[in-house]
């Protein structure tokens, strides 16, 4: 007996139901079959049909997108179509936010008015400015960044009408224009230094510098080398498919909360370490380490299962991270100018080892972009518990496209994955005598 389900272009996947006996066709589009389909096998009709179990969504696809493309086999990264490596070559951030959020390179006229539109929205509201001076003095500076950007959604109540496009790119501008100012303020929070205002006749990363590390100087004048190392490292940030946090994102932004909301809980989930934290492990890794020479005896205990080795291998990539090689070559500019990290040596020897041991190349064991880019923040004296900051900055383009692409999408609905409970059933709740006598 055959429950036949037509397909569009014929590919069809046949499942048997060993139960009943009944075989089912069910299409395959784009290598996937619908899990709504899979509901059609069932026993009886008073039954529920059969479910996927798959934690972590290790192999479940949650939605169709068109803003990044990964091949994790061959190593390939692309926004809108446009590989990596010319964005990083021949880009800067606020161009690739654009391309991220509206699907398309913009015009001259376009990109004139975007940057004009973001630098000019950089300021927060001073009671903004008030609730961050109220954290502890040792409050983390992600802790203030979450709690920064959920409070915006109090300042601007018009951002829930979300099926407005103009309301929408307002917000879309003032969390992009806004992100370095809040993060460059928890950083100076956390040092016991005043929060230093934007200035808008620097471009986005050199204006960042200067929030983040102005003093008595009448005008901070960045070094160019720096400016341009910062503007990779957006560019190669600023999105990564459906990781946790943009799941996150897209999951909150399916209830058709406000953007402030729904990207809070995109900054809460890369707050975790294992999502945000991974360049941290990779610097107490390398400190760990000490010098080149203590190198094979560290590769050894990863092999005995005594080490772990941190900023290589990825959830998605089983060949060299794209954004890995890019990064390695930023390094040099910021070690031009802020001297040469002391662990650089350190990661270099771990990395070419790695590259050539048969037990790592076997396990497809290559270097992330987390790998360096933990040098890097060092090396821009950031303590380590901001680099999950300097991580949220641009990755904001890449969950307020996919927040906006959720919210057109007409076949999304509210996120509500399925269960299968393991707990008692029918119990019969027994009187307080009966329990305690």
């Amino acid at each position: 007996m055959t429950d036949a389900t037509p397909s569009a272009d014929g590919q069809t996947l046949t499942v048997r139901d060993d139960r009943t006996g009944k075989d089912y066709v069910l299409p395959i589009v784009d290598g996937t079959i619908r899990a709504s389909d899979l509901g059609k096998i069932r026993v009886n009709d008073d039954e529920p049909g059969i479910a996927s179990y798959d934690p972590g969504f290790t192999n479940t696809a949650s939605t169709r997108s068109a803003v990044t493309f990964i091949d994790g086999e061959k190593g390939i990264l692309e926004y809108r179509g446009y590989p990596i490596e010319q964005l990083a070559e021949k880009s800067n951030f606020l161009e690739v936010a654009y391309l991220l959020i509206h699907g398309d390179l913009p015009s001259k006229e376009q990109y004139d008015a975007w940057v004009h539109e973001i630098t000019f929205h950089t300021f927060v509201h001073e009671n903004i400015k008030s609730l961050m001076q109220g954290f502890r003095y040792d409050a983390h500076p992600m802790g203030m960044l979450l709690s920064a950007v959920g409070g915006l959604s109090t300042f601007y109540p018009e951002a829930r009408n979300i099926q407005d496009p103009e309301v929408r790119h307002l917000q879309i501008v003032r969390m992009i224009a806004k992100m370095p100012t809040l993060g460059a303020w928890s950083f100076r929070h956390a040092q016991g230094k005043p929060y230093v205002y934007p200035d808008n006749d620097l471009s986005y990363a050199e204006n960042f510098l200067a929030m983040l590390f102005k003093m008595s100087e009448p005008k901070y004048e960045a070094d160019p080398r720096l400016a341009k190392a910062l503007e990779v490292l957006f560019i190669l940030h600023a999105d990564h498919e459906q990781n946790a946090s943009t799941n996150a994102v897209r999951s909150v932004g399916s209830t058709q909360v406000d953007p402030y909301s729904a990207v809070s809980a995109g900054i809460a989930a890369l707050y975790g370490p294992l999502h945000g934290g991974a360049n941290e492990a990779v610097l107490r890794m390398l400190k760990r380490i000490k010098t080149k020479d203590n190198v094979p005896a560290f590769i050894e205990g990863v092999k005995a299962g005594n080490e772990r080795l941190m900023g290589f291998g990825h959830r998605v990539y089983k060949n060299y991270d794209p954004r890995a090689t890019i990064i390695k070559k930023a390094c040099d500019d910021v070690f031009e100018v802020t001297g040469v990290n002391p662990y650089l040596e350190v990661a270099q020897e771990l990395e070419k080892i790695a590259l050539e041991d048969e037990y790592f190349v076997k396990r497809k064991l290559y270097p992330n972009v987390d790998f360096y880019s933990g040098l890097i923040y060092e090396a821009l004296q950031f303590p380590p518990e901001m680099f999950t900051v300097m991580f949220a900055i641009p990755r904001t383009a890449g969950w307020l496209a996919q927040w906006v692409e959720l919210v057109d999408d007409k076949e999304q609905k509210i996120a509500r994955p399925k269960q299968i409970y393991t707990g008692e059933r029918g119990l019969t709740f027994p009187s307080s005598t009966e329990r305690w006598g």
